[in-house]
């Protein structure tokens, strides 16, 4: 449920909204059965409100009738669930899981272009397929969180601050910003 309040939203309103929801609705069977305008009124903060809405309850109607309340474990039967995507899955697989996953949100995308891991790839599901060419499977979801801490503390898609970048003598970015110079 959370991961999909995420989309298009601060990780801080989801942590902000995520409880009041709960605090409502505190198990899977409490939202299947309820409307998707109960929900809405609780999600829309997070933007998208209505279609957010729909899909957790259609998700969680899923969840309770075909999977005892359980969210499943395989990438197929995740991505069968209403509102949920290959990121979605992924971030479930890697998260909640602990299994193998690559998550290509934006910061992945941007920053496997700019190191060169990719070239001028911004399909998420083709960063991914060639992120598993070169990414030992157990590393693909601690390099794509670290991707998205980096994007988000130091190459800020708009201003990046290469001076400061552990990845400039690799970055392509960094590289044209310095002539090719380490800063």
């Amino acid at each position: 449920m959370s991961v999909r309040l995420a989309a298009q939203c601060t990780d801080a309103r989801v942590d902000q909204i995520t409880p009041l929801l709960y605090e409502k609705f505190p198990d899977v069977a409490a939202l299947a059965a309820a409307e998707p305008e109960e929900i809405e009124e609780i999600v829309r903060p997070c933007g998208l409100g209505r279609s957010k809405a729909r899909d957790i309850s259609a998700c969680m109607r899923v969840l309770h009738e075909q999977y005892d309340d359980h969210v499943p474990e395989t990438f197929e039967e995740l991505l069968a669930l209403p509102g949920v995507g290959r990121k979605s899955a992924n971030l479930i697989m890697g998260d909640v899981f602990g299994k193998p996953a690559i998550v290509t949100d934006t910061h992945c995308i941007r920053l496997c272009n700019l190191i060169g891991l990719v070239d001028n790839i911004k399909e998420p599901a083709k960063v991914e397929r060639e992120l598993w060419k070169i990414i030992p499977p157990e590393e693909g979801n601690d390099l794509c969180h670290r991707f998205v801490h980096h994007g988000r503390a130091v190459c800020v898609a708009r201003r990046p601050q290469c001076a400061a970048c552990c990845l400039r003598d690799i970055c392509r970015h960094g590289l044209e910003v310095s002539g090719g110079r380490f800063l």
